[in-house]
């Protein structure tokens, strides 16, 4: 792997016109192609195999009148306070909005009772004819356009549902990351010119695989949320892939290599623990693919691509841009900032030192540092959000307040019973409906409307509690589990579904494939590092560092995004159930750079060790040529994670502070303390790997021992002879 990563960095560096241009071409050519070839991204969540898209795939056929999966919207309309509705003015809005294009159907509140007691507050029912992520800039403004005839008359007209729903767009908030990565780059190098590199390289590599996802929204149906995690990974890896072998680079320099054979050399060496680091990315994002949340994958693959695209620049282009840098990356020193060699002793190195020495209290320190943090975990709930989690001042949020007020919590997130009968069961179903009233916190349920052929009638049941309550899953809970009685009684099939139905699903999808997906990608990932590393031990210790990793960043979670602690101060305007995807997602994303760490840091150990060091020493020596570029790559990750709590989705701003809190705690307390204390604990041990292991295990030289025995593969061309470990 060495000499062959050697050989394509020295070719890059000689053919560096043609690299570039190669490059260049391309993020030119999918520039063009996402603004002539670019679909319409979506805003739909399906979840194969469950009940409730069954359910809707069944109305769809039976009952197309329905208009099962279009969008729907909720517009509350409230009279001032002391007084009621002007019933004309209502009117003159349900009339806009029977006008409004695309929708097929409004419900007139009068004439549905959906008129609160007091008479102050009326719930309108819209539904469109396609769903909410097709509906158009100008279709969704004559939505709101609607309200004029209520507003003139002195009332609050607010809105809710999928219809109100802008789709995602990335805010400049979120190029901050960018900023503090440029400032942490120029810290670390204390050269404009070698700390440009990354950025240079990272923001082309971003281009085209952004580019890229766009083009293929043209050809595919992908989510909305798709680019995000593609750009927040994308953009971390690249300038961090890029600092490592730059960093390599310079320290090669200094050596006295030349400009050629440092380049080749870097990218051998640390190229290859790039690759690998890449490859473990690669697999925890792509194995987002077998939870079978087709969303999920959309964005594991999306964002695997990315990586992977990061990792051809870290190896192709960045050698070659490093060929018109040359020796430049040493220069252009910033005055103040004082040049790091890596010489004479470091912090790195003292730190490694000082935890050598205390290896058992830091250790035991760390862990119960660890523990401390994930205790909320416990308590950790998973949903996904309703208007509540809007912010305060947009108008679903008032919606929902409005509608809770008027009606009750539970008319926000009303669950459609779909009763399939032989055609002729009205009375079946009445009883089903009567049933069904008599559960456990139901507030109402509508009578039942049947299609043409009389064979599939809806109900809608309002549940008393609020659609992200526990108290509604129950409720979900018990329909579902009532049935198969009420079919053998009646012969009617009763299914449940509607958004909040779905919602429901997508948790509990998402919670039966955590242990599977877990033990997949920790599986694959243990193989990688297995032949990285040739250990066994320092697999397992790197997987079990990185699940403490993980309950600290869930707790961290709970504690902000449903508990509230520190929401003001993060700008986290609503609290409650942790969307039901972050678990999975945090999980993936950050065993892929929790990993690269792993990587970075302890392939220079092995370096030093496989040459001859003993293991505390190399233990030492590693962490202190590597301890600057982990700190500076976590830094990085977490100011780029973090830019995204700026964002206003809820899912966002969760997503980028899970990864923000797991990235640092991982590396400032995991890799950069746990680790040394266990590598120091350890010793030789560390690195045992039974014999008949070791004679299968194909050697793919990460510390690059075969560039120090070939002349002009980077190497200095003399002989040396290395013993096995």
């Amino acid at each position: 792997m060495a000499v062959l990563l050697s050989r394509l960095g020295r070719l890059s560096f000689r053919r560096r016109g043609l690299v570039t241009g190669l490059w260049v071409v391309l993020l030119l050519a999918l520039g063009v192609g996402s603004f002539t070839l670019s679909g319409q991204l979506t805003n739909s969540v399906t979840i194969p195999g469950t009940e409730s898209q069954r359910a809707i795939e069944q109305l769809q056929t039976k009952f197309p009148e329905a208009n099962a999966g279009g969008a729907t919207a909720r517009v509350v309309i409230a009279a001032p306070e002391g007084s009621t509705l002007d019933r004309a003015a209502v009117e003159g809005v349900v009339s806009e909005l029977r006008d409004a294009p695309k929708v097929t159907s409004v419900a007139d509140p009068f004439q549905t009772r959906s008129v609160s007691p007091d008479g102050r507050v009326a719930l309108v029912q819209v539904s469109y004819a396609v769903q909410g992520f097709e509906l158009t800039d100008a279709e969704r403004e004559a939505l709101f356009a609607a309200a004029e005839p209520g507003r003139e008359a002195g009332m609050q007209v607010e809105f809710g549902g999928d219809a109100a729903q802008a789709p995602f767009e990335t805010q400049a908030t979120e190029g901050i990351g960018v900023a503090v990565a440029a400032v942490v780059l120029i810290v670390t190098f204390g050269s404009l010119i070698a700390a440009g590199l990354p950025l240079l390289t990272a923001l082309i590599g971003v281009g085209v695989g952004m580019a890229g996802i766009t083009v293929a929204s043209g050809f595919l149906d992908l989510n909305s949320n798709t680019p995000v995690l593609a750009l927040m990974i994308g953009l971390a890896v690249g300038i961090d892939y890029a600092l490592f072998i730059v960093s390599r680079y310079r320290h090669e320099l200094r050596t006295g290599r030349e400009p050629i054979d440092a380049a080749a050399h870097a990218v051998g060496t640390a190229g290859s623990a790039v690759v690998f680091a890449g490859l473990t990315v690669i697999i925890a994002l792509a194995g987002l693919t077998v939870v079978g949340v087709p969303l999920l994958g959309e964005m594991g693959l999306a964002a695997s691509a990315t990586v992977a695209i990061a990792v051809l620049i870290a190896v192709t282009l960045l050698p070659a841009v490093l060929g018109f840098a040359g020796t430049k990356v040493l220069g252009g020193r910033i005055p103040g900032l004082r040049a790091n060699h890596h010489d004479g002793p470091t912090a790195g190195g003292r730190w490694a030192a000082f935890v050598a020495r205390h290896r058992v209290v830091m250790l035991l320190g760390s862990l119960a540092a660890l523990l401390v943090v994930a205790i909320p975990a416990t308590a950790m709930r998973l949903g996904l959000p309703a208007d509540n989690a809007a912010p305060p001042d947009s108008t679903q949020h008032k919606a929902y307040n409005l509608i809770s007020s008027g009606f009750g919590p539970g008319a926000n997130g009303p669950l459609t019973v779909v009763l399939q009968t032989d055609g002729n069961a009205g009375q079946a179903v009445q009883q089903v409906a009567r049933e069904i009233t008599a559960l456990g916190d139901v507030a109402a349920v509508t009578p039942p409307r049947f299609n043409a052929q009389g064979d599939t009638a809806l109900l809608s049941v309002i549940p008393r509690s609020g659609p992200d309550t526990e108290a509604t899953e129950n409720l979900v809970t018990d329909i579902r589990d009532h049935a198969q009685a009420w079919q053998a009684e009646s012969g009617v099939q009763v299914a449940v579904t509607g958004q909040t139905a779905m919602n429901i699903d997508v948790s509990r999808k998402m919670a039966d494939a955590l242990l599977p997906y877990l033990s997949l990608i920790v599986g694959l990932a243990f193989v990688l590092m297995t032949l990285v590393f040739r250990s066994l031990i320092v697999p397992l210790k790197a997987t079990l560092g990185f699940l403490g990793s993980v309950a600290a960043a869930f707790g961290a979670v709970v504690a902000v995004f449903q508990w509230g602690w520190l929401a003001g101060v993060l700008g986290v305007e609503s609290t409650g159930p942790i969307m039901s995807m972050l678990p999975i997602l945090l999980i993936g994303v950050l065993f892929g750079l929790a990993m690269d760490y792993q990587v970075f840091l302890v392939t220079r150990m092995r370096e030093e060790y496989v040459h001859g060091a003993e293991p505390d020493a190399a233990m030492v020596t590693g962490f202190r040529h590597g301890a600057r570029v982990v700190v500076a790559a976590a830094l990085i990750m977490t100011s780029v994670f973090a830019g995204f709590v700026l964002a206003q989705q809820t899912l966002i701003q969760s997503i980028g502070f899970a990864l923000a809190f797991g990235v640092a705690v991982d590396a400032f307390v995991v890799r950069m303390t746990i680790v040394p204390a266990v590598m120091s604990l350890l010793g030789r041990r560390a690195w045992w790997l039974p014999r008949w292991l070791d004679r299968i295990l194909p050697n793919v030289d990460v510390e690059g021992e075969r560039l120090a025995t070939r002349p002009g593969e980077g190497g200095q061309g003399t002989a040396k002879t290395l013993e096995p470990v």
